[in-house]
């Protein structure tokens, strides 16, 4: 095994910090590693070919006590960890700062060249691969930026000039026709964007839907027919954006859910109101009989912190557009976040979704305490706990192959090992969830608590 880098975390793992976001599992790692040949324990299933990638804030500078003192998490530069897997091995964990100009600079490295818009950061929330790139992904007026397959930065994207504005942190990828949908917004906007991206990599499609008061909507869902807009009372202050923190709760506001169809114009949203809460994340979404059916996770309001918000739960609201109505139910009292699905079933009926077992509590170092796999037909659930001092985090589903059955496959997740102090790649059968990994693939460093990514198959 080869190591490029330094290995050290600072000294930071499992300590406390005047700021939560900036120690414990939250704490950035310093420095870049490339690692050959892991080790592994148990097998990686052969059928797994292909690269598992997460995304996450990795500030540069908050080592300095008065950068660290106001520092939120949500504001880091994006760095992106992956590990490719093929024929039965891991044959590297690569991971790497998206190089915006501010990390280039920093770096000492050359500004890339590329379009720009309102705002430059270096995309920290998710990366998806689509029409033969592989994008970072931020919300809040800022482009993505493309990496190639080692996960160096190629440059910012604006798919081929055709985007007319920033771009969104949640994408879906229409299983029926392969087009990228999202809704992205701007604190600077009057209005959010619904966009449709055709194979070809170009923007195909907008409607600018007008809204007041700056919400931040985080994420949307996407059925057959229609897109779902959350305008909930989390609201930007003036001259916000994706690398800051000026957002809030707004009790005064109203909630509402837009239910907008796919080729529809601005005046053909329907607005249905809703109780006051927050959704940070949805599952899925699908329809029958022009009644919306949608899993999500609900906040009843917006956390200031780690361990200081209430806990979210898994819900399904049934939307109907006719009647006006939509209609709550709460699926698990146990706090939860970052819920998955098999991508095969977005925007159609699904059984099966993958959710985080969240920490709660004033002493939050970490995020994951497990990881829950839903069945939504029989209404039972079976988690997968880690080590008390450990940590887990969002789990992508992976078909062992196209025609598979939705739960033949196995849940991606990396996790905290406090025996080691470093991370593992989990490999789970999602057939057999509860009985924990059947492969563990050892990390030589610890991967910071992140946000979402992907599992990026070989082409075929």
């Amino acid at each position: 095994m080869e190591v490029g880098g330094m290995t050290d975390d600072g000294g930071t793992t499992g300590t406390k910090d005047a700021n939560p976001w900036t120690g414990g599992l939250f704490a950035p790692v310093r420095e870049e590693v490339t690692a050959l040949d892991l080790p592994v324990t148990g097998r990686i299933p052969d059928a797994l070919r292909g690269r598992y990638l997460r995304n996450g804030p990795n500030p540069l500078c908050v080592q300095d006590a008065g950068n660290a003192a106001g520092h939120q998490w949500f504001a880091g530069e994006g760095m992106v960890h992956g590990v490719r897997l093929r024929d039965g091995r891991a044959a590297w964990y690569r991971n790497r700062w998206v190089r915006s100009d501010a990390v280039a600079r920093q770096l000492g490295e050359k500004v890339l060249h590329g379009p720009r818009h309102l705002v430059d950061f270096a995309p920290n929330t998710h990366v998806q691969q689509f029409a033969g790139h592989l994008l970072t992904l931020v919300e809040g007026g800022a482009l993505p930026y493309e990496l190639d397959s080692e996960l160096d930065t190629v440059g910012p994207f604006d798919f081929h000039g055709t985007l007319p504005g920033g771009f969104a942190a949640h994408t879906v990828v229409d299983p029926a026709r392969g087009e990228l949908h999202a809704v992205a917004y701007c604190p600077a906007w009057p209005y959010v964007q619904y966009l449709v991206a055709g194979t070809d990599g170009c923007v195909r499609h907008h409607t600018d839907v007008p809204v007041e008061g700056r919400p931040m909507m985080h994420d949307f869902s996407l059925t057959a027919r229609h897109v779902l807009l959350y305008d909930l009372p989390v609201v930007f202050s003036a001259g916000s954006g994706p690398s800051g923190n000026a957002f809030g709760w707004d009790p005064g506001r109203p909630a509402r859910l837009g239910v907008l169809p796919r080729e529809g114009g601005p005046d053909e949203v329907r607005w249905l109101e809703t109780d006051p809460c927050f959704v940070f994340h949805t599952a899925n979404a699908h329809e029958d009989d022009g009644v919306i059916t949608v899993h999500l996770v609900r906040h009843e309001r917006w956390p200031d912190g780690p361990g200081t918000g209430r806990p979210a739960h898994l819900e399904r609201w049934t939307v109907d557009p006719a009647a006006g109505t939509v209609r709550r139910e709460r699926l698990d009292d146990r706090p939860v976040e970052l819920p998955r699905v098999d991508p095969r079933r977005l925007t159609a009926g699904h059984r099966y979704a993958y959710a985080v077992h969240e920490r709660t509590g004033g002493d939050r170092t970490g995020f994951g305490r497990g990881l829950l796999k839903y069945d939504l037909a029989r209404g039972t659930c079976e988690e997968y706990p880690v080590p008390p001092d450990g940590d887990v985090g969002e789990g992508v589903f992976v078909p062992a192959a196209p025609g598979a059955a939705e739960d033949d496959g196995w849940v991606l997740a990396y996790a905290y090992d406090p025996g080691r102090a470093a991370s593992d790649l989990l490999v789970i059968a999602a057939g057999d969830f509860a009985a924990g990994p059947v492969a563990r693939v050892h990390l030589p460093v610890r991967v910071p608590v992140g946000a979402h990514g992907n599992w990026i198959p070989d082409a075929v």
